[in-house]
């Protein structure tokens, strides 16, 4: 059985990429049996769409039985097993190559959606088991990486028993480091349910520790983070 498995360089003025630097690690590890192939993409939407970009090309050169291509997303804490790409290019800033196309389809004439061919619940239950935090997602959002995911499932579409699919890592730990945890600021509900003299070192602490937050819009679950790929 051949594998191969896709990252990406960085981009936006980052200095590395997790999902790059995943496959890298990967390959230096891997042990077989089965061959492993892996290359990291450039974040450009000409490179992972089109039939001359390097990922469908990778795709004809090796004839894998097992596609995994891997992306990053800023602002989550998990890794994300994608279930589906959809048909739109809508880039919030250009690409590597300047690019940044506008409500523009993956694919001329394609379905509106491609869904991932990989066993999504099932790997995500063995990434947890390792200990590691996962879950299934909906949306791969609207850049590079929606367009990676939904140039290889079209592509693939005509090559039954080919398992693809995609995943999104977040940043590493040296990128966004480690704050230590701290107590929970008690709610205003649960103050009252105190009396003030116990309340008040709490109210304290989070008036000095605690500035108070920005207001959030609210995401339904599978919502998709910011999409860096």
């Amino acid at each position: 059985m051949k594998v191969l498995v896709t990252g990406f360089e960085p981009f936006g003025g980052d200095a590395v990429n997790s999902s790059g630097e995943a496959v890298t690690a990967l390959a230096a590890r891997w042990t077989g049996p089965d061959e492993l192939v892996t290359a990291v993409l450039p974040v450009e939407f000409d490179q992972v769409r089109s039939a001359d970009g390097l990922l469908l090309r990778l795709l004809d050169e090796h004839a894998p039985d097992v596609v995994l291509a891997v992306g990053l997303a800023a602002g989550v804490t998990q890794v994300r097993v994608e279930q589906v790409a959809i048909n739109l290019m809508d880039a919030r800033i250009p690409d590597n190559g300047g690019t940044q196309p506008v409500d523009a389809p993956v694919a001329d004439g394609g379905p509106d959606a491609r869904f991932t061919t990989l066993p999504a619940k099932a790997a995500v239950a063995a990434v947890r088991a390792a200990g590691i935090p996962a879950g299934v997602t909906y949306s791969a959002g609207t850049y590079v990486c929606n367009a990676a995911f939904y140039a290889l499932q079209h592509a693939l579409a005509e090559r039954p028993g080919v398992l693809s699919g995609f995943v999104h890592v977040p940043r590493t730990t040296e990128e966004v480091g480690e704050t230590p945890r701290r107590p929970r600021c008690r709610t205003a509900a649960s103050r009252t349910s105190r009396s003030s003299r116990s309340s008040a070192p709490w109210r304290s602490w989070c008036a000095r520790r605690s500035p108070r937050p920005a207001a959030r819009r609210w995401s339904p679950p599978g919502s998709p983070a910011r999409c860096t790929d």
